[in-house]
């Protein structure tokens, strides 16, 4: 008799809080947990079959997030360079000026420096 209760105990497992909650508490119809079981089981599935090729994607997009703000970073700069180093050309009319000084300057301007504002039109 002991052995009978302790496997009707088995059987009559409590619900998962979620089932509880959504479908019991609110009333959802049992259609979609039907279709929430079947994708449960699905995933679970393919993430058993494909665990390596699944880690090799996950390695990858944390890579590429890990080094965007740094690519992000150093495309700003270079951009800010460029329109930095068009405007000393423009507008300071400078004609004895070598590149790396150019791009000192436009690097300096780009960071908040005052040099260019010093230079005389």
């Amino acid at each position: 008799m002991i052995k009978s209760e302790t496997s009707k105990k088995k059987k009559d497992k409590d619900l998962p809080w979620w089932v509880e909650f959504l479908f019991v508490q609110i009333g959802l119809p049992d259609t979609l947990l039907i279709k929430i079981l079947k994708a449960k089981k699905k995933s679970k599935e393919v993430l058993k079959n494909n665990k390596k090729s699944l880690l090799a994607f996950l390695f990858f997009f944390t890579i590429v997030a890990y080094f965007y703000p740094v690519i992000k970073h150093a495309k700003n700069k270079l951009e800010c360079e460029a329109i930095a180093k068009n405007y000393i050309i423009k507008n300071k009319n400078i004609k004895q000026i070598n590149n790396k000084e150019l791009k000192m300057l436009s690097t300096n301007f780009c960071y908040g420096g005052e040099e260019i504002y010093e230079i005389e039109n």
